[in-house]
């Protein structure tokens, strides 16, 4: 592992896992697995596109893809795309080395802020959850946080969009059940930017899709990648193969059989609506095979999550990370070394749509006061990983002469110029002697990040919707009926 110099397109401090050979390897096993092993698409509408461009299909099903229809995808993929908020302004550029962070989607079990309480989720936590990323300045998107239990179940993400534009300005990105309930988000941010095509010169959100590992693409999922191809909707194609059970053990074909999966959906996409926005993704999960337990943390996951983003770079296309989750059952030292280690190697590695902040218990559970104190590790980190800035103010050699051996820095007029740029300051992280953190209540990081939930839940109000746009909202989400 090396450490690369800045120069086009990079951050000062990016960091470098696989060589430029290592990355042309695993994307030649992928060209290799879609063109000689196949994929089974079990949706017409995409057949159709694949055997058009001249793909061969066995068993009604079986498909497999030139690697000359991949290039020919990436080319036309943009290779950045750009994000909107709820009013319109930019938000999130994706691409490049561009990192930013959200919390995570559909859990069934939260800890209750109030009463520390592990219960099942309710429509209110997620709308809880989207006010307290609107207040926290490292949280840059949303996502659902909770699958609310107390709606219709084929309602309950469609609920849950609602909850996230009325509660956050921030862009959401969500998950949709499928092309009809997607379709109601999509007359909804069309509302919300005041016609289909404001909605489309500035995407608002972002959809996420995956197929099931290993090779197969089902309707579902390809009927939502198709919607939003014809939309405009920047579109999530990421995997979730299972090292050990759904893919290989192996790291490296770990991450070639997800990218010929991810890539498979790029292809199909391209194919309907060349130069769409697609985000290619892998979620490397690992099957433990000590406990048979799907883990998040293992260094095998960051490994492959690693390997993952900067093959997208090498692709030149915007991906799909993580950051900021745990196999932890509470918010513990396990948490935060676990949920720091991945927010650090996302903007190591120049990571750019990472979601989960917050979640634990390997995806089943989440907390508030996890996602605070990991707005708090992304603060730090994008404050290290931001680089320093050499130049002849901060070599501060005529600050050094005047100061002469046995001088010192407290009175000098640079150190006033730079006191607050050039020190980093925690909101929640313990920076006081021992006395004084004694005299202020002895208080643990985690009890402080409830309390700062807390603050920010009873003072922070987001920005309203206008009073039609709102009215125009419920009355899609209130006339929704579900299919079947």
């Amino acid at each position: 592992m090396t450490t690369a110099s800045p120069g086009p397109g990079r951050r000062p401090g990016h960091m470098t896992y696989l060589t430029d050979d290592d990355k042309a390897a695993i994307y030649g096993a992928a060209l290799e697995i879609m063109e000689t092993v196949g994929q089974r698409v079990h949706d017409a509408g995409a057949l159709e596109l694949l055997r058009g461009a001249g793909c061969p299909v066995e068993d009604d099903d079986l498909v497999r893809v030139p690697r000359e229809l991949v290039e020919r995808a990436r080319e036309t993929a943009p290779p950045v795309i750009e994000i909107y908020d709820r009013a319109g302004e930019p938000a999130m550029s994706l691409g490049r080395y561009n990192v930013y962070f959200g919390n995570g989607s559909a859990v069934t079990n939260v800890y209750d802020l109030e009463t520390g309480e592990h219960r099942p989720t309710v429509l209110a936590d997620g709308a809880m959850a989207a006010r307290l990323c609107d207040a926290l300045p490292n949280v840059d998107f949303v996502m659902a946080h909770a699958h609310p239990g107390d709606c219709d179940p084929h309602k309950a993400l469609l609920e849950s969009f609602r909850a996230m534009v009325v509660n956050s300005t921030k862009p959401p990105v969500v998950v949709a059940e499928n092309a009809a309930d997607l379709a109601a988000m999509w007359e909804i941010t069309c509302a919300v930017r005041g016609g289909e095509d404001e909605a489309r010169a500035k995407p608002y959100f972002t959809v996420y899709g995956e197929p099931t590992s290993p090779l197969l693409h089902h309707s579902d999922s390809l009927g939502k990648l198709l919607f939003c191809a014809d939309k405009g909707i920047p579109f999530v194609y990421s995997t979730a193969p299972l090292a050990g059970g759904t893919a290989p053990i192996t790291v490296a074909g770990h991450i070639a059989l997800g990218t010929a999966e991810s890539l498979l959906g790029l292809v199909i996409h391209q194919l309907r609506a060349p130069g769409a926005p697609f985000i290619y993704g892998i979620g490397p999960a690992i099957l433990d095979m000590a406990t048979m337990q799907s883990s998040y943390n293992a260094p095998e996951y960051y490994m492959g999550y690693v390997c993952a983003a900067e093959l997208s770079r090498w692709m030149d296309l915007p991906n799909w990370g993580y950051g900021g989750t745990t196999d932890s059952q509470l918010v513990d030292a396990q948490a935060g070394m676990e949920g720091g280690e991945a927010v650090m190697l996302s903007l190591a590695v120049g990571s750019n749509l990472n979601h989960d902040l917050g979640y634990m218990d390997f995806g089943m559970t989440a907390s508030l006061e996890l996602i605070v104190l990991m707005d708090e590790c992304i603060s730090l980190n994008r404050r290290f990983w931001g680089g320093v800035q050499v130049d002849e103010e901060t070599l501060a050699v005529d600050v050094v002469r005047q100061a002469g051996p046995g001088g010192d820095f407290l009175r000098s007029k640079h150190t006033k110029r730079h006191v607050r740029s050039a020190q980093w300051r925690p909101t929640i992280i313990n920076r006081e002697g021992r006395v004084r953190w004694q005299e202020e209540g002895g208080l643990d990081v985690v009890e402080k990040a409830r309390r700062k939930a807390l603050k920010l839940l009873a003072e922070h109000e987001p920005a309203p919707l206008p009073g039609e746009v709102k009215a125009r909202v419920d009355g899609i989400v209130d006339a929704f009926v579900p299919e079947g």
